[in-house]
């Protein structure tokens, strides 16, 4: 991702085929949320690929049918490259017709796209409860990843009756797929060519202050200090009429404070991110400025924006519902046991100068895994940085991009290594995944449009740079095969 938390895990990545999640949570909730037209997909027609449970047992044979898609319009098959898009952490509903076309067309490829196990229709289980999500991991994803790449190549052999062609395979990814997308070149680098790691948040975090940290350094002074207001009144009203605050942010089904201070924060991270801060910030300074109640501005801006044109439901923060583990059409309990087993990304506000409220800590989110999933469940980070370097990932052709609105980008690889080149798209509303998606993302700019962009030259600029790379890494990689 890589909500901000949940949503953009994005921040950012659910069987023997037992129901259909028509949402997700985490950053890519967010991009299908915005893509429910038809034309904003290169395609909605879905495959199946029978995949292994556990990759990591020589015991357990049980497989389960996994979707995915593709889009040939391009592709030159005998010596064409395959894009491999990487699904993130929500159901999967087709290929977006976002710049990776675009870079389609140009190169001449084909373009696959996998969902992510237990997301959407690839599960393999009925049931969400705790003990069924144990094959829920980056490790068994990348492996998915691994078979499916080696399938497909098979499959297209197949169809063009010859039996040792390898196409250049390249790997893409936004957020948390970004991050599969780097760990997938690291792990299995004789099995693609190169990766695209856009915003990808590869570092695994407890205490992820920089997060809010960014939010007030791309929301700049006036803004910020309206935000440090906001938070300042809610967490004073909690106290004086805990209910009747609720009731004007539409999210009195949260009694949990905590539950409903993260999702008050988050609905602010939500302009950074995808690229509108005006959205939020001229509204807030210009109340400000004049006397008026902020609180009422921010309920509106809330309700309209981050409810209404996000879809973002308060059930996503509710932990009697992420409790529930009867199949149901979120994806929220399954990214949140992501994070809780794995990754982190706790999002907890700043000794001082913070934005969100301070009751939003480390505990908040350890007391909120063990109420949602049971004692026993607890995110090792330690761990999943040793298994994958974190930020100093020691991959090879792997290119590391993220805009700078985003705060997601203090998870991601900023600085530049060899082979590994890593580029910050600077401009006004550049967030999450702006090299794949343009600016804003509301609404989503077909093919990754830049124009939009208040920068678009720096966009352009970036990309250039990536399809150098791209190139560069195709031919050595014909080269070495021919």
């Amino acid at each position: 991702m890589p909500k901000a938390m949940k949503l953009a895990w994005c921040l950012l990545v659910f069987f023997p085929l037992l129901w259909s999640l028509a949402d997700g949570s985490g950053d890519s909730r967010i991009l299908q949320r915005l893509t429910t037209a038809s034309s904003n997909y290169l395609t909605t027609h879905q495959l199946w690929f029978n995949q292994t449970l556990d990759h990591f047992s020589p015991y357990d044979h049980r497989q389960f049918p996994q979707r995915y898609y593709e889009f040939l319009d391009y592709f030159a098959p005998h010596d064409g490259p395959i894009f491999l898009r990487i699904c993130g952490e929500s159901a999967c509903d087709g290929i977006p017709n976002d710049y990776l076309r675009v870079l389609a067309k140009k190169f001449g490829a084909a373009v696959v796209s996998l969902e992510h196990r237990y997301y959407g229709k690839s599960s393999p289980f009925n049931s969400l409860k705790t003990e069924n999500l144990k094959y829920l991991s980056s490790k068994q994803a990348i492996s998915d990843l691994a078979a499916f790449r080696q399938y497909y190549q098979d499959l297209q052999n197949t169809k063009l009756n010859i039996s040792s062609v390898e196409n250049p395979w390249f790997v893409f990814g936004v957020s948390y797929s970004g991050a599969l997308s780097a760990w997938f070149r690291l792990k299995f680098p004789h099995l693609t060519c190169g990766s695209l790691a856009s915003s990808a948040v590869v570092l695994a975090v407890y205490n992820f202050t920089q997060f809010d940290q960014q939010v007030g350094e791309s929301a700049g002074p006036q803004c910020k200090a309206a935000l440090q207001e906001v938070t300042r009144l809610v967490d004073q009203r909690l106290m004086d009429d805990s209910k009747a605050v609720k009731v004007l942010f539409g999210a009195e089904s949260l009694d949990i404070d905590g539950d409903f201070l993260l999702f008050l924060s988050d609905a602010a991270v939500m302009a950074f991110q995808y690229g509108n801060p005006d959205r939020l910030c001229s509204p807030l300074v210009e109340a400000k400025n004049n006397g008026k109640d902020l609180l009422d501005v921010y309920a509106t801006y809330v309700k309209e924006y981050f409810m209404g044109t996000f879809g973002v439901s308060t059930e996503s923060y509710n932990q009697h519902f992420l409790k529930k583990d009867a199949p149901t059409e979120s994806a929220d309990r399954l990214w949140w046991f992501q994070v809780c087993s794995e990754v982190a990304y706790f999002q907890v506000a700043p000794s001082n100068d913070s934005i969100r409220s301070s009751k939003v800590d480390t505990r908040y989110y350890l007391d909120l895994c063990k109420n949602v999933f049971g004692e026993g469940v607890y995110p090792d980070v330690d761990a999943t940085n040793l298994y994958y370097g974190g930020t100093s990932i020691e991959g090879s052709k792997i290119i590391f991009s993220n805009g700078s609105q985003d705060p997601w980008r203090h998870a991601s690889k900023q600085t530049s290594s060899p082979e590994m080149p890593s580029y910050l798209i600077t401009c006004h509303n550049c967030g999450h995944g702006v090299d794949l998606r343009g600016c804003p993302q509301d609404p989503v700019p077909i093919e990754g449009n830049s124009r939009n962009c208040s920068s678009p030259d720096t966009v352009n600029k970036v990309r250039g740079k990536i399809i150098e790379d791209i190139d560069l890494w195709l031919s050595q990689c014909e080269a070495a095969d021919m």
